[in-house]
């Protein structure tokens, strides 16, 4: 019979919270949520560690309640460049003694005991390398070496796991795939929402950093398409600025209905939650994506969501959403104006992605990964 969590001995784990440092990011909203999650756990002494020598500190504010921080120094770009190439020096250095340390975004550090778990998100960097940043097509070889040294790679979703092991040839049992739950957004702020959105008219909401892979283009595009249709309706593209930005803003200028786009740069949580409740859909035609937390979001709100298959989003949406080929100008645009204007089928959508949201929590992230820690643990 199974010992109760209290009775067992605690499990020592140090989580990579680098990502919680700067402007969030996907990456930092998962590594943020899963600590909140993890340290609800009595069973598991939760610890997270930052990988920067000037900003470092600023980790003590931006972790979860119960989660410590204590370590010594790690500047960034030496540690990196040593880890790239050595398994020295080792988590232990800085942190002490800990039972498993778990690396969160693509790269974990080596170890002298403790058990090793990496998180790779997606495998844009080898499928889209094209639309990647020269630190990202970095991460081939960091996963390559994480595998060969024996650490377990998790991945949000079935989708990503299976190219994972496609491409790096890492056994079936190496390779764990634990979905992520629905970012937990406060209360819906509507006075917190940007004054360049009017409120008194309905908008299609996008929610994301302006990237290729994001082919928000593609969305503008579309918007043109069914905005004479809908007079009334505004376009609002909500996120920060990236290396598909001056793609993204020539696209607008050209635009017929440039001046019913809106594009707000990064909003808070409270902005965001009112911006998703207040929506018409959410329109999400990403190319790629190895999980996807906006649609989620959004079917949590109770708001009609048009994406596309693409990566794991099928998987992720699970029939609760409207697919559309990613490409697909005209399929775009008649997805996004059924699920703005058609009421009955609104309602079916809004019916399923509440549905569809619900099955995702950070509860069951968490006490899937801790099953995970003790078995890398102890292997």
């Amino acid at each position: 019979m199974p010992q109760p969590a209290e009775s067992r001995e605690r499990l020592h784990v140090a989580l990579d919270a680098t990502p919680l440092l700067g402007q969030p990011t996907g990456v930092g909203v998962f590594t943020a949520q899963l600590l909140g999650a993890l340290a609800q756990d009595p069973a598991l002494d939760v610890r997270a560690f930052a990988v920067s020598w000037r900003t470092r500190h600023d980790l003590v504010e931006r972790v979860p309640a119960g989660v410590s921080t204590e370590q010594r120094a790690m500047p960034a770009r030496p540690l990196h460049q040593s880890w790239s190439v050595a398994n020295h020096p080792s988590i232990e250095r800085f942190l002490g003694p800990v039972d498993v340390v778990h690396g969160t975004n693509f790269t974990v550090p080596p170890s002298r005991r403790a058990g090793r778990v990496v998180t790779v998100h997606d495998l844009t960097c080898i499928r889209y390398p094209e639309m990647c940043q020269p630190a990202t097509l970095r991460y081939p070889k960091l996963i390559e070496r994480a595998i060969a040294s024996g650490a377990v790679v998790h991945t949000p979703s079935r989708s990503v796991a299976a190219e994972v092991r496609e491409h790096f040839g890492a056994p079936r049992e190496q390779v764990v795939a634990i979905h992520s739950g629905v970012p937990v957004l406060p209360a819906p702020d509507p006075s917190m929402i940007p004054a360049s959105v009017d409120l008194g008219r309905p908008y299609l909401l996008s929610v994301g950093t302006a990237e290729p892979r994001k082919d928000l283009p593609g969305l503008v595009a579309a918007f043109g398409v069914i905005a004479d249709e809908l007079p009334d309706l505004q376009l609002v593209l909500v996120g920060p600025e990236g290396w598909g930005s001056d793609a993204l803003s020539l696209v607008i200028a050209e635009s017929h209905v440039r001046d019913r786009i809106v594009t707000t740069g990064f909003v808070g949580d409270a902005a965001l939650s009112a911006l998703l409740h207040g929506a018409r859909a959410l329109a999400y035609p990403s190319l790629y994506e190895g999980f996807g937390f906006p649609p989620l979001q959004a079917m949590a709100a109770g708001v009609p969501v048009v994406t596309t298959p693409a990566g794991a989003l099928n998987e992720t949406c699970g029939g609760a959403a409207i697919m559309v080929h990613p490409g697909d100008l005209d399929g775009l645009a008649a997805a996004l104006l059924s699920a703005v204007s058609d009421e009955a089928r609104r309602a079916i959508l809004v019916t399923a992605g509440r549905a569809r949201a619900a099955d995702f929590t950070w509860q069951a992230t968490a006490s899937q990964m801790a099953a995970l820690y003790r078995q890398v643990a102890h292997r």
